[in-house]
């Protein structure tokens, strides 16, 4: 049906807006709308579905099919948290379904459907970020009782080197006085009190322009460095300098972990119906770092976030928390994928349509 003709027809614009998919079925069991997060769930035109075809949404889908019937039986609201929606020709969609009947212009069942994954990433991306900010709180705890007695010992191996009577022991105290040099500069970088992000029109190809422009100045010859860029993207409200640096951390990861030879790849392009920690956005920006090195042993990939976790000799661990620190200051997060010869760093960021 047309949703102009229709006398909900301004209803059915209102659930256009929505992110959660809304599908309509009659009394007789016939779809008569779906919104276009709908559509986009399941991967369908709404014309697809709609009057005559409308069993194709419920004859390979009986967990959808049996919680439509306890609906019909019952006149009361039912919930399946997780089940299997099923079209001929399209991969399967585990998706959580409220099912609730309306009377009036709009009279039969109102199906509510939101993909499983999504809920999935949300819980998993809040209990990140909890575990980051616990973390953090701690190792500025931990900074603060370290840098007075690394102070003392800096200041005791000084006054010690003026007491040794060979030159050559000297070295041992020139050991513990750029040690705690380089602790010192650690501790300095855990309790730099966050800046506020200055928000400003972005074009995000800039900002990897600038950060392909800073590797190629600092890697070696062997290191490749392409471009794929989707360059209808629009611009962005971002603070470039904060999007700049997290970038450089990841790709800077990326060309140490691979010694030498290999390649890197900067890929931009749009994400539909994208949820940034809680919200979902409708579009959002994708900015992918590519690179073909060993991977990301498989014991850290769930803590690489994390500070102080590293999976490279004399890393310091805390490149990849700060980038991802950076990017939810602006509104944006950060995923990875990894696997010998393809480790993907996602960057999200909202975008205006």
């Amino acid at each position: 049906m047309n949703s102009a003709d229709h006398p909900a027809a301004t209803l059915f614009s209102a659930l256009d807006n929505l992110a959660t998919g809304v599908v309509v079925v009659n009394p007789a069991g016939v779809v008569g709308y779906l919104n276009a997060a709908a559509e986009s769930l399941l991967g369908v035109s709404g014309a697809l579905l709609m009057g005559g075809e409308s069993a194709l949404l419920f004859e390979r889908s009986p967990e959808l099919l049996g919680a439509l019937q306890s609906a019909r039986a019952s006149r009361e609201t039912v919930t399946e948290h997780d089940m299997e929606i099923t079209l001929p020709g399209h991969t399967p969609v585990r998706a959580s379904c409220t099912l609730s009947y309306v009377e009036g212009s709009l009279e039969g069942w109102v199906l509510e459907l939101r993909p499983v994954d999504a809920q999935l990433r949300i819980a998993r991306h809040e209990q990140i970020r909890m575990q980051q900010e616990a973390n953090r709180e701690l190792l500025r705890n931990l900074a603060h009782e370290i840098k007075n007695p690394l102070g003392g010992i800096r200041g005791a191996a000084q006054l010690l080197e003026r007491e040794l009577p060979r030159e050559s022991l000297k070295d041992y105290t020139q050991v513990i006085i750029k040690e705690s040099d380089r602790l010192q500069s650690l501790m300095e970088r855990l309790l730099t009190p966050r800046r506020l992000p200055h928000f400003s029109a972005v074009n995000i190809h800039e900002v990897l322009e600038r950060v392909r422009s800073l590797l190629l100045a600092e890697t070696p010859e062997g290191i490749i460095i392409q471009r794929d860029y989707d360059l209808s993207l629009p611009e962005i409200e971002a603070d470039p300098e904060q999007l700049i640096q997290a970038a450089l951390n990841i790709a800077r990861n990326a060309v140490q972990a691979m010694h030498g030879q290999g390649k890197v790849i900067f890929r931009t392009r749009v994400a539909r119906q994208m949820h940034l920690g809680s919200r979902r956005l409708k579009l959002a920006v994708r900015v992918d770092i590519v690179d073909n090195g060993p991977g990301i042993p498989e014991a850290i990939r769930e803590q690489i976030f994390f500070p102080l976790v590293s999976g490279r000799e004399g890393g310091s661990g805390l490149g990849l928390p700060l980038a991802q620190t950076l990017v939810a200051q602006n509104y944006g997060m950060i995923e990875c994928e990894s696997e010998p010869g393809n480790t993907v760093f996602s960057i999200y960021l909202p975008l205006q349509a």
